[in-house]
Order: structure tokens, then sequence, then C-alpha cells
């Protein structure tokens, strides 16, 4: 893989123990999904890591008063539908003062290229940090699709949190929109014909609902 300044792999222990259980078949459903959710939350801490918007305020303590810091001008947290859903709960409940926004969108194998079907955003969107969520890439068709939205509406600056990407996917997103970070648990080297990412861990959507 070439190397590129926008991807962040991030191997904690904790991210790799749970990324095991994801790729096994024998996860049952519920159990995927809370290990989505627990990945989902610790990146969530990593990609607001270098958060400069704070603001200083007074407060009141039990003891004395206190000068403390808070988080202005929160991001937006989009979700690509529909294996998106299975991270947004856990990223908000870590950023809860974000609003959330949704992505529907898929490649279209007979078109030969992407369809979106459902696109709704907080009003006050533009010029604020927008973090997508897509457990899952692998062609980043629809991811690149999702960004090229999300730049019409003029966001600040946008974020992608995935548990898995491919290297095709990594230098595609960088060659046309490098300003985009990647946060990930692992980048794979192999995409099937399927589109699937090799060894991956499956469909995530399909893993999450019990859906085929």
């Amino acid at each position: 893989m070439t190397k590129t300044s926008n991807i962040h792999v991030h191997d904690h222990p904790l991210l790799k123990h749970k990324l095991g259980y994801l790729r096994d078949q024998r996860t049952y459903s519920h159990e995927f999904r809370e290990l989505t959710k627990e990945i989902s939350r610790i990146l969530a801490y990593e990609v607001m890591k270098d958060w400069t918007d704070m603001e200083k305020v007074t407060i009141q303590t039990p003891i004395a008063k206190a000068t403390i810091e808070r988080i202005v001008n929160a991001p937006v947290v989009v979700s690509i539908m529909r294996a998106g859903n299975g991270m947004l709960d856990a990223v908000l409940s870590m950023i809860p003062f974000a609003s959330a926004g949704f992505i529907g969108i898929y490649r279209d194998k007979f078109v030969h290229n992407t369809v979106e079907y459902y696109f709704k955003m907080p009003v006050d969107v533009k010029g604020r940090t927008a973090i997508i969520c897509d457990p899952l890439i692998s062609t980043a068709d629809t991811i690149i699709a999702a960004i090229d939205r999300l730049k019409s509406y003029e966001v600040k600056k946008i974020k992608v949190l995935a548990i898995l990407i491919s290297e095709f996917a990594v230098e595609k997103i960088y060659n046309l929109h490098p300003d985009v970070e990647l946060h990930t648990v692992g980048v794979e080297t192999e995409i099937n014909e399927l589109g699937y990412l090799v060894p991956g861990l499956g469909d995530a959507g399909d893993r999450l609902y019990q859906t085929k």
C-alpha cells in the first residue's frame, strides 16, 4: 500500500481482541452488535483526540469556583445505512452533544454506479465536522459518494470511522479526497470477486441484523 497521511490504524490490544470475535462466523448476531458498539466507542474516543474547538467556562464545584473546558461546534455523526447504524448509537454515547445524519446509498451492479435513496442532515451542518460511520469499506464507491454529498453541503472537515478498510479503498479515497481522515482497526489487502474484504468478517449489515 502506498503510504498516505490520511489513514490512522488503531491497533490497541482491546480492539484486536474484539475484532477477532467479529471475524469469527460462530459469533452470534447479538454478540456481533455489542462488539461493534464497543469498537465504535473506542474509535470515537480516538477520533476526538485532536479536537481543538474548546471554550473555557467558570462553574461552581461543591468546594469552590473553577474554570473548566467544554467542547463547542459539536460534530455531526453520519451513518451510512444500514450497517453504519450499528455504530451510530455507540459513537453518540461517547459524543452525546453531537447531532446525527443519515445517508442511504448503495452500488447498483446493473448501472455500475452508486444510487442514493435517502439523505437527511441537521439544518446547521454547514461548517461543522462530519464523522462518518461505515463498518466495512472495500471498493470505496459508496463512501466516496457520501463524502461528495457532504462536501456539497460545505462541511468543515470529514472523518471516517471504519472497523475494516481495504488498501485499495485507502488509496482511492486519498487520491480523490486527501483531506479526509480515515480511522480503522485494520487494513485488508484483498477484495474477492463479490466485493467482500478478505479475510474480512462477511456482510456487516447481515450479521448485525440477521438478514441475507
